[in-house]
């Protein structure tokens, strides 16, 4: 590829991203970006005829332990470390106002 942004184009982006960019930073990002599709442009010559597409570039596999049945906690234990309890409950503020009906 090797063609180089111009400061319009990068300016364009920019303002599509919505970024406010200095007349400093459109040469910086000029150079930055058209060093990205240069490398772009590279990848597009592989062949990749036979590979298969994937979303991720190792096997992702989910580790899932056998559900075991247990005794539940009781409601002591369960609250052993809360920070502050009422009546067997956890005690938590507020968080909503309630009309009044």
């Amino acid at each position: 590829m090797s063609k180089k942004l111009d400061g319009a184009t990068v300016r364009h982006v920019a303002r599509l991203a919505r970024l406010s960019v200095s007349d400093e930073e459109l040469a910086r990002f000029a150079e930055q970006l058209s060093s990205i599709l240069d490398y772009v442009a590279q990848l597009n010559e592989l062949d990749t005829t036979d590979v298969p597409p994937a979303a991720h570039p190792l096997p992702v596999k989910n580790v899932f332990r056998a559900d075991e049945v247990r005794e539940p906690w009781d409601a002591e234990r369960a609250l052993s470390n809360a920070p502050d309890r009422q009546n067997g409950f956890f005690k938590v503020p507020k968080v909503l106002e309630q009309e009044n009906s």
